[in-house]
């Protein structure tokens, strides 16, 4: 048998057991296993005395693979985004940014909903993680929205839809995971987030005020407040953006010449910063507490995805099934663009049954081949690309699609974490609450990934200044 197409089989067995309940993780960690001894097995002609080193060979393949690559160090920037989020949660910024979103944008209809995307998006530039996000606006947001008639169900949508704009916005732990699994570089991935991030908040802003108008009673807008309280509420908000600040400018040095740090030292630096606000701020062992452990929780659950699908893909490799894969569909005789969107459609009906950074890095080992096959390579220029755009600028292109996809995933039934997330947050809420005043959403998100699509330079204006 050839090794792709053991790689087929082996592939198929794995979308079985995603299929039928079992974590990613393990999911993958036994497909790969399970591929690696068939391969090796397969060299040996199926000899059954060679089984017994067949078998050794892939222990030894699973044990070192996994430690070599989350050994780097710029995975080390997951857990230290993941930490600015709850510390700046304990530290009460969140409920800061809040109130200033909403004394400023609470006079647009549908006001409070505005502000929770407001404030979301700004507490998603400190925070890498949307579950995190979900789950602290689900306690401040919601209870708000209720109090001023706000449907439950349209109030749960709003903060689980504006929880994905983490995924997106830098600090973002799947923008980094992109980042090493396609090798390029973390921190112009990151700064390509922050105009479609921004972009994403606008959309969902344009759709809550659609709604609104229509139908009044969906959101009412917030009156009262006069200028003096607007600018009241500016200084206590004001720490989130001066630690942003302080990460750019660490990694990447807009007055010129070499960064002054890694995304890793930007990241533990920020973390930093935050922690001596939140002491400042009234934080004691307790909350500090929780908010190591809640960090802990996340990345130990990321980082266990991680281990478990790089023992999938270093038996992907020898089962030569992303370099097949990347042929086949540069010899597809359609247009590239129809290809790429084809290539996203696929991620949404995988998002159905996949969590979001399972499904990255599942496939991206040979999804991305493929797609810079279509563009015409990795060292392409842009004159002679598909997409009108190079080699790296395309990676970038691709990976903030891709990340919109995943974010587009977290609230789509019936994984949806997300939504899960609030649901469990809030004792009033089921998920089907949630997924059915989700639902709006969905359109935003496509118009989004629509828009970015057919204007490019939204995605590469930033990373084309550095």
């Amino acid at each position: 048998m050839e090794a792709i197409d053991i790689g087929l089989w082996v592939s198929a067995g794995l979308l079985v057991f995603v299929f039928l309940g079992m974590r990613v993780a393990f999911a993958a960690a036994l497909a790969g296993f399970v591929g690696l001894t068939w391969i090796f097995w397969n060299k040996f002609g199926y000899d059954p005395s060679k089984f017994i080193k067949a078998l050794t060979i892939s222990v030894k393949t699973a044990g070192q693979i996994p430690h070599a690559k989350v050994s780097s160090q710029a995975l080390s920037l997951i857990p230290t985004f993941i930490l600015i989020g709850y510390l700046a949660y304990y530290a009460g910024l969140t409920k800061a940014l809040f109130e200033a979103a909403k004394r400023w944008a609470g006079w647009m209809p549908g006001g409070m909903a505005v502000a929770t995307v407001f404030a979301t998006a700004g507490f998603s530039a400190v925070s890498g993680a949307s579950v995190a996000t979900s789950a602290v606006f689900a306690r401040i947001a919601i209870p708000e929205m209720q109090a001023m008639g706000y449907n439950k169900r349209f109030a749960a949508g709003v903060v689980a839809a504006a929880g994905t704009l983490a995924s997106l916005i830098p600090p973002s732990a799947i923008l980094v995971i992109y980042a090493i699994i396609v090798e390029q570089d973390v921190g112009k991935l990151l700064l390509a987030g922050f105009v479609p991030g921004a972009f994403s908040a606008v959309v969902y802003v344009a759709l809550i005020v659609g709604m609104a108008v229509i139908w009044p009673s969906y959101g009412p807008r917030i009156t009262g407040y006069t200028w003096g309280q607007r600018l009241a509420s500016l200084p206590p908000a004001f720490p989130i953006f001066f630690v942003v600040g302080i990460i750019i400018f660490f990694i990447y040095n807009p007055f010129g010449g070499d960064p002054w740090g890694t995304p890793t030292e930007g990241g533990a630096l920020g973390a930093f910063v935050v922690f001596l606000m939140a002491v400042f701020q009234g934080m004691r062992w307790p909350e500090l507490k929780d908010a190591l452990l809640e960090t802990a929780k996340l990345s130990a659950m990321i980082f266990t995805i991680i281990w478990g699908v790089l023992i999938y893909v270093r038996f992907l490799g020898f089962a030569q099934l992303p370099s097949a894969f990347a042929e086949w569909i540069s010899g597809l005789e359609q247009s590239p663009m129809l290809t790429l969107v084809c290539i996203l459609l696929a991620y949404a009906v995988l998002g159905m049954f996949m969590d979001a950074i399972g499904m990255l890095l599942l496939t991206l080992p040979v999804v991305y081949p493929a797609v810079m096959a279509l563009n015409g390579g990795e060292a392409v220029s842009a004159a002679d690309s598909a997409f009108g755009m190079s080699g790296p600028m395309c990676a970038i292109w691709f990976g903030i699609l891709v990340v919109k996809m995943a974010e587009f995933c977290l609230i789509t039934p019936p994984i949806g974490l997300n939504c899960f997330v609030v649901a469990g947050v809030r004792d009033d809420l089921t998920v089907q609450d949630v997924f059915r005043g989700v639902m709006p959403f969905f359109f935003a998100d496509a118009a989004t990934i629509g828009l970015l699509l057919a204007f490019p330079w939204i995605v590469l204006w930033l990373p084309s200044l550095v």
